[in-house]
């Protein structure tokens, strides 16, 4: 019995010791190292980001928030549970790479027995130079490298797995695509880097083979394709629409592909700027545009190229062009006030003096957008100064005209529905939503403006007197508030 009784000692000792063991290497497999995030961030909470038009050396217009998950990941799988984290999956063709030509690649949350897939551009900007290529390698390197991805990823506002987060879309297959190309999602660049730059430009391509990747999973089978993207995202799925849905279809897929563009809506520069422009801290989006359509071996929508010559196929980068040309079905979620519209112009809110010129180019930029919507099925446009909003965690907060911006993608989707089966779309169900009101911060939904240096949430009349303007002399009512704005322009003040 005394031996009997060593060898259960002897036994138990063993299960504890491979017990640890096991949770030593599941550890380890979790401790990944995670992207950097230097330079000048405006607003962003990594890794789910973006940025967009205007600094080369900085990760501006943050498009939403997410956090890596590798150790709540690892609690959950232990537990026998399903976790909410989005995987890393490198291209299996190793030929279609990130800049520095580490492999490219996506981030996967399968929601088994869904025939519904979101597929997410993410946004950064661009490089157009070997200058601002190796400013923004320097400073931003998960935009053009791999190496510094982690291996999960959870995605907030539409790309969560929440039902309170994200009612309509939480129980979809949905895939993060990094952006680590920097050429606004156009480049089929050359296998071999460019001589000039050493870079390679691939985002077209990427996207291309993430779809490849994706056949084992289920996405022939799929009902809906959804490409969305927020900002430089956002005009990625302006140019990729239409082949994305080309390529399914080759491959024998019945999914109906539409396209959620987010803050990609942006207008030709209005105000003089620098002429050469080298750094894009004041570039509006036309300049690194036309340079970087030859660096990065770009392409656009075969139809929209064929209304430009030969030179001018940039201007297929701005969606009011563009929108007429395409077949699929598109929703614009587009802010009034875009921030990064704004930089375009050298307009910081909060950052710096404004002056009245740029006041004056504030005050109708609201009609601008306003016009250039005029002709799109779906919008929701509201008169806030922000930068994208579907990723934001409280993105169903959003509302114009009583309709929150979830419920407008979810009655646009019931629509096009409607219309594949025949029958008529439900009343009462709007999806087309502008704000009436055109005054900056006139919707009471919007997102807060916050001061850059005091990080305090500020009053529009309150930072306009921050940045040095003369309420009375531009007819304002220190007191008077979005009611004072709403009186000016409306008398065209």
């Amino acid at each position: 019995m005394k031996v009997l009784g060593q060898i259960a000692f002897l036994l138990l000792l063993g299960g504890i010791w491979c017990q640890n063991n096991r949770n030593a290497k599941a550890g380890a497999r979790t401790t990944k190292k995670s992207g950097g995030n230097q330079g000048r961030d405006v607003g962003q909470s990594l890794p789910v980001t973006d940025v967009t038009p205007g600094s080369t050396g900085s990760t501006r217009g943050a498009g939403g928030s997410a956090e890596s998950g590798q150790d709540s990941a690892a609690g959950a799988r232990a537990a026998g549970q399903q976790t909410d984290d989005m995987r890393l999956h490198f291209l299996k063709n190793t030929q279609v790479t990130c800049n520095d030509g580490t492999p490219a690649g996506f981030y996967l949350k399968e929601f088994r027995g869904s025939r519904r897939w979101l597929l997410f551009l993410e946004g950064g900007f661009c490089c157009y130079s070997k200058e601002t290529c190796d400013s923004r390698y320097q400073n931003i390197p998960r935009l053009m490298s791999s190496s510094v991805w982690p291996q999960t990823k959870r995605g907030s506002g539409i790309l969560s797995s929440q039902a309170e987060e994200n009612p309509h879309w939480h129980n979809a297959n949905i895939v993060f695509i990094p952006y680590c190309s920097s050429d606004v999602w156009s480049g089929i660049g050359p296998k071999e880097r460019d001589r000039n730059t050493n870079y390679t430009f691939m985002g077209s391509l990427i996207i291309r083979e993430v779809i490849k990747d994706l056949i084992p999973k289920g996405i022939k089978q799929a009902k809906v394709v959804m490409l969305s993207g927020t900002s430089a995202g956002g005009i990625g799925v302006l140019l990729n629409i239409e082949r994305v849905a080309s390529q399914l279809e080759q491959l024998g897929a019945e999914a109906q592909v539409r396209g959620l563009v987010d803050s990609g809506w942006f207008l030709e520069s209005k105000l003089q700027g620098p002429v050469n422009c080298p750094e894009t801290v004041s570039c509006s989006l036309e300049h690194p545009i036309k340079i970087g359509l030859r660096l990065w071996n770009g392409v656009v929508p075969d139809r929209c190229r064929q209304l430009y010559k030969r030179g001018e196929e940039w201007q297929c980068f701005f969606g009011h062009k563009l929108y007429s040309t395409l077949t699929s079905p598109l929703f614009v979620v587009q802010w009034l006030y875009d921030e990064e519209q704004l930089r375009g112009e050298n307009i910081y809110m909060g950052g710096q003096s404004m002056s009245e010129e740029q006041w004056q180019y504030l005050q109708n930029l609201g009609l601008e957008f306003k016009n250039s919507l005029r002709d799109v099925t779906g919008v929701f446009a509201a008169s806030c100064i922000s930068h994208t909003a579907i990723t934001k965690s409280n993105w169903i907060t959003f509302q114009v005209r009583g309709t929150s911006l979830s419920r407008a993608l979810q009655c646009w989707d019931r629509s096009l529905e409607a219309t594949r089966n025949n029958r008529t779309p439900a009343k009462g169900c709007p999806f087309h939503l502008v704000d009436t009101c055109l005054s900056p911060q006139c919707n009471p939904t919007c997102p807060p403006l916050v001061d850059q240096a005091t990080q305090q949430e500020l009053t529009l009349l309150q930072m306009l007197v921050a940045m040095g303007l003369d309420l009375q002399k531009l007819g304002l009512d220190p007191q008077g508030g979005a009611d004072s704005l709403a009186s000016m322009v409306s008398n065209g003040g």
